[in-house]
């Protein structure tokens, strides 16, 4: 939670906004394994992170997956706004926005946050329990938009709804 001071003087705790990005080519997905100083360390989890100030959440999402994984990437369109106070994995109370996100070239090697990056075939995921936050639910989320095409962006979304296979 951030703490924000008003201009009337009250205090406020503020929920962060972060990026997310589904990076999808020949049927794989990319995925960043963690590194052991971070939260959720040695889990798999969509490139992403906190928006900077003065950045725009598409700017903020292609700059993570530069960060994350050296590939430069261009967005496709905005997938799921994540807006539910109670995210069953995460206390910090996020806002995200998930963006579908096409890779073009890998220009520089993943920052610190980072262990390794991974292509996994979407029909050979890594297990539940080894992946960081609320990400399995967002990558089952998107096997049931390739099932079924669903209205673009989700901002109804029920996690708990969801089963674990698609």
């Amino acid at each position: 939670m951030i703490t924000c001071k008003f201009e009337d003087g009250a205090n406020a705790k503020l929920r962060h906004v972060v990026t997310d990005a589904i990076v999808v080519k020949n049927n794989q997905i990319l995925l960043v394994k963690r590194s052991q100083k971070y939260s959720e360390p040695g889990k798999y989890a969509l490139p992403g992170g906190f928006l900077d100030r003065d950045e725009s959440a598409d700017q903020g999402v292609i700059r993570e997956v530069l960060e994350e994984t050296g590939y430069q990437s261009e967005v496709v369109t905005l997938f799921q706004i994540i807006h539910q106070p109670r995210n069953l994995t995460d206390q910090r109370q996020n806002v995200g926005f998930v963006y579908l996100v096409t890779p073009k070239s890998q220009v520089q090697s993943p920052d610190n946050e980072i262990d390794s990056i991974h292509w996994f075939d979407l029909s050979k995921l890594p297990t539940p329990e080894t992946v960081a936050f609320d990400h399995f639910n967002i990558i089952q989320l998107y096997q049931k938009h390739l099932q079924h095409t669903i209205n673009l962006p989700i901002t109804n979304f029920h996690p708990q709804k969801l089963t674990q296979k698609v």
